[in-house]
This record gives structure tokens, sequence and C-alpha cells, in this order.
């Protein structure tokens, strides 16, 4: 059985798995595999591995050969090619004053088609920009639309934590976000301050937002009247990650406790309250 590798065709790009077939790779080695667009020069980002035993059967493209001094000199090319058409491109798009975003121009590595990514909040009449493009050029010009979150991963930049952003760094596709999450760990609600520089939610609110779900299980929300050692009182804020609450006390005196140290008051069937279990149990 064949081993499966992970390769990444462009920088910050999605990583795709082949099959690595009779080859010896590893963590760093430049290989030529054949995609749907036809042949292109990719990089081993996740080593080889043996695909589990009960693991469907995928259909995966086997890698075509390893990357000679020829396919490197030409990819080389093909980087310098794309920034003198995103130049073009963009001298032209000022021209025409056209309301769109350029974001990148990719070259296959045939040569045979060159690929134009922007961004626009409406559909653009584009057909002139392309007419200029492929008399400059003299090959298949493709306009593709994108949305905000794929252009600040293809763009990069820092996010808000002063670190690389997370859709460029080692995200390889983007998961739903709602302002639930945000609401779930007790963060500011304010726009600047949760989203990202897509401006779009943040896509870090995800990674703890099964945490928060699983330790609110079975507490006592904010502004719900409670029991501890110290009298009846009412939760005013949670600290899941000390495992305490704050408590308002009948007395007002506010005090920090522990979750453990905690019951809720339950109404019984005459409206009176009595206390419940605690909540882990």
């Amino acid at each position: 059985m064949n081993k499966i590798v992970g390769i990444q065709l462009r920088k910050n790009g999605k990583i795709y798995d082949f099959d690595s077939g009779h080859f010896v790779l590893k963590k760093g080695t430049k290989v030529v595999v054949n995609t749907e667009q036809g042949q292109a020069v990719g990089i081993v980002c996740l080593e080889p591995r043996v695909p589990e035993e009960k693991a469907p059967v995928r259909p995966l493209k086997k890698v075509y050969r390893l990357a000679n001094e020829n396919d490197l000199e030409k990819f080389k090319k093909n980087c310098k090619y794309e920034k003198d058409t995103y130049d073009y491109c963009y001298e032209k798009i000022r021209e025409k004053k056209l309301p769109m975003s350029l974001v990148a121009a990719e070259r296959l590595f045939d040569g045979s088609k060159i690929i134009i990514y922007f961004s626009a909040d409406e559909r653009i009449d584009f057909r002139e920009l392309v007419k200029d493009l492929v008399q400059k050029f003299h090959t298949r010009i493709e306009m593709k639309q994108i949305g905000v979150r794929h252009q600040a991963k293809m763009v990069g930049g820092l996010g808000t934590c002063g670190r690389e952003l997370c859709c460029s760094s080692h995200l390889n596709s983007f998961k739903p976000v709602s302002i639930k999450m945000a609401k779930q760990q007790n963060l500011s609600l304010n726009p600047s301050k949760i989203s990202g520089m897509c401006g779009r939610l943040m896509c870090c609110l995800t990674y703890e937002f099964d945490y928060y779900n699983k330790a609110k299980k079975g507490l006592p929300k904010v502004g719900k009247t409670v029991d501890t050692p110290h009298g009846k009182g009412k939760v005013l804020r949670q600290n899941l990650l000390r495992n305490k609450m704050t408590v308002l006390l009948e007395s007002r005196e506010e005090i920090e406790i522990s979750c453990d140290e905690i019951t809720k008051t339950k109404p019984d069937k005459k409206g009176q309250k009595k206390s419940g279990k605690k909540p882990n149990e």
C-alpha cells in the first residue's frame, strides 16, 4: 500500500493529499504533480503516512516525479511573470476605474492560462480588461472572484494578537463562525475586537468554543440565584478557566467562590425555593 503525502502547491495555499507512489519523500521535498489544471510544482508539507485500515479508499493522484533544476527554473520564471501580470492588471483596473480589488495573479506551470483573483462587492463587467490582458500576454485569461476571507488568506498579514494570520499560516479551510461563540466565551461584542483583518468574525473564536460549552454544562447562568456556604446570592460573572464564579450575596457583599461550592436554588411546586444538587453532580 502506497503512502499518502501532503503537498502544498501555492504559498499559504491548501495542502492536498497525493499518492507518493514509489518515491521516498520527506518534508521540504519539491515535486511535480498532476492536477486538474495540468502539471504543477509543489512542496511536501506533511510527512508521508500509511492510510488507516478502516479509512475509506480515496482515488488520489500520484506524484509524477521529483522536481529537477529545469522545473525549478521554470517555476521561478513563472513567479516573475505573475508579478508583471499583477502590475499590469493593477494599472488597467485603475485606468478603467473598476470597482474591484486585485488579489493575485497565477500562471499555470505550462503557461497555458493565467488566473486573476479579485474581490468585489458586486458583479463586475471586466470584458474590456480581459481583452487588454489577452492582447498583452497572448494567453487564456480566467477571472476568479473570491470572498474576503480567502483574500486575507492569500495576502497574509498580522492579526490583533501580533502573530501571522491563522488563515495564511496553518488553516486549510474555513469553519463557520458565529456571534454565539463570542458570547459563550464572555468576550466583548465590540466588532473591532472580535473581527479579523478580513472584517469577518475571527477564525480563532472556534478554537475554545467546544471547551466552554463543556465547562458551562450544568453550571448556573449569570443572573441566576444560587446557594453558597455564605448564603444565597446572584451569579454576576463566570471564570471558567479558574473554575470560579463571582456571586453577589443578599448582604450586598461580592465574593468569588469555586463552582464546586455552588448549588442552584430551584422553585418547588408551591412556588417556594429549595436547594438543588451541585452542578457537577
